[in-house]
């Protein structure tokens, strides 16, 4: 039954029921304390009987919380009452992954901008030891900014060794064999590995992320069945269908990467999640940079389409030009010759239609002035006076310096030293708002962040060991570039 409005939990009180699943019931409830809106998620009794599970979840529960990734539930507390144990948690206002799915189509670059942010938060867990396990877009929250946020962090530790029903039909009931082990997972999403029941790594994590990955772009499921044992079977032992049977815009390298996800050798599979953002990284580069050049190529409007058509125009008067003489050209080419010496060469050499390609040059030339003129005028005449508006990108206590932008223009590098000021690290974030990300824990100073040119990596100083690393640019491993020696130590 669910717990009425007003109830107190601890200084939590509870507000509306918001759902509830496998693990147990999720409420709004408020921080009367910090005056907060938060979730709090009550396990169910049978999960928490035993005190070394629930010992051994509290400490992944916390390890979770201390990586203050931004595309991480970030976990508020783990407690308990007289009557349920719970899990406080932020609060999220929009909607699971799978209610998003269900109310509109996705387009393959909001597919991409999902899983690069899914991909990002796996990586930042596994590199610190931490498997998911259960992958699916009901532990997925979409914000209604975009922003995402990966939930459940841990909670397939707290259910080994438990056995229930299963209902094939609720995706959100975890999977339970009583013999003779454990499977754990959403039948949907779960590994082969977990399938046969034998130990998981984080490959586990990847396979689950190529079957949401599918899921978005094809709208169904790559393995189905009516029943468990036909769902474990079509995992274990068939292939999906080819993406293109459901949309015709799939490029082969998104086939690709999903293939290789979802391979059910794990060995074949993607060996680290940041191998799999790297491929979705440069998808989402190549699908953006066609559309970009798909745009520039049509026509503009406004004043954009006069400066466009006289620009095309002297282009093709240019062309003309060039070849009525191509010798001219080429002796041009190969000289070095300026543009304006060869004008007067041409009309030297071919005087009446050299004249005429002049004198349109010029009347070009007038038209793209006087366009011009018109537009800065009316933009004037739109904004006269305003003054310019400074925008804060970071507002933290203490200093913050070195920021660099991504080529793309979307992220923003920075150094910041902490609230006590003792310590300098890097910090990455967007640039029209969002958490920052930080990059870098070590005790020593990194400064002078610097992006890549595909944007996938930051490169930084750490001054205590005079070196250059660079490290992923939504969190991962660094990397040693460079060690500058005694002798030919940096100056910075």
């Amino acid at each position: 039954m669910p717990i009425a409005p007003g109830t107190r939990l601890g200084r939590f009180e509870i507000r509306s029921l918001l759902g509830a699943g496998g693990m147990g019931e999720v409420y709004l409830a408020h921080d009367t304390r910090l005056k907060r809106a938060v979730a709090l998620k009550l396990l169910l009794s049978e999960l928490t009987r035993n005190e070394d599970r629930v010992r051994r979840f509290e400490q992944e529960a916390n390890a979770v919380s201390a990586l203050n990734h931004p595309n991480i539930l970030t976990i508020y507390e783990v407690g308990q009452t007289d009557f349920a144990n719970f899990i406080a948690s932020e609060y999220i206002d929009g909607l699971t992954l799978r209610e998003q799915m269900d109310n509109t189509g996705m387009r393959l670059s909001d597919v991409l901008n999902v899983a690069t942010q899914v991909a990002s938060a796996l990586a930042a867990a596994h590199a610190v030891g931490i498997v998911h396990r259960d992958i699916k877009p009901e532990n997925i929250m979409v914000r209604k900014d975009g922003y995402i946020k990966v939930l459940d962090f841990g909670l397939a530790k707290l259910i080994e060794g438990q056995s229930t029903a299963v209902d094939c039909d609720a995706p959100t009931t975890p999977l339970f064999k009583t013999e003779p082990g454990t499977v754990m997972g959403t039948p949907r999403y779960m590994s082969p590995e977990q399938a046969r029941e034998v130990a998981v790594d984080a490959r586990t994590d990847i396979w689950s992320m190529g079957v949401v990955l599918y899921e978005m772009v094809a709208g169904h499921a790559p393995f189905e069945g009516p029943t468990v044992g036909d769902y474990i079977a079509s995992i274990l032992h068939k292939e999906p269908p080819p993406l293109v049977r459901y949309r015709e815009d799939v490029p082969p390298k998104f086939q690709r990467i999903i293939n290789k996800a979802l391979h059910k050798d794990r060995e074949e599979r993607y060996q680290t999640i940041n191998h799999l953002l790297v491929d979705l990284q440069s998808l989402k580069q190549d699908l953006e940079f066609a559309a970009n050049k798909e745009r520039s190529a049509q026509p503009n409007s406004g004043h954009s389409a006069t400066v466009t058509g006289i620009s095309t125009h002297i282009r093709l008067e240019t062309e003309s030009a060039h070849v009525a003489s191509p010798t001219g050209a080429v002796e041009a080419a190969h000289t070095g010759t300026s543009s304006a010496e060869y004008l007067v060469s041409e009309i030297k050499r071919h005087k009446l239609g050299a004249l005429l390609a002049f004198a349109t040059f010029v009347v070009a030339i007038v038209g793209i002035a006087f366009g011009l003129s018109q537009f800065i005028d009316q933009d004037e005449a739109k904004t006269p006076g305003q003054p310019m508006k400074v925008i804060p990108f970071t507002s933290f206590p203490g200093r913050e310096r070195h920021p660099a932008f991504s080529f793309d223009g979307n992220f923003v590098a920075f150094v910041w030293g902490g609230e006590k000021g003792d310590n300098e690290d890097i910090y990455v974030k967007l640039i029209d708002g969002g958490t920052p990300l930080r990059l870098t824990t070590n005790p020593g100073n990194e400064w002078y962040p610097a992006w890549s040119p595909d944007g996938r990596r930051i490169a930084f100083i750490r001054e205590s060991e005079n070196a250059i690393f660079t490290v992923p640019a939504l969190g991962g491993p660094e990397r040693k570039l460079f060690s500058a020696t005694a002798s030919d130590p940096f100056r910075i």
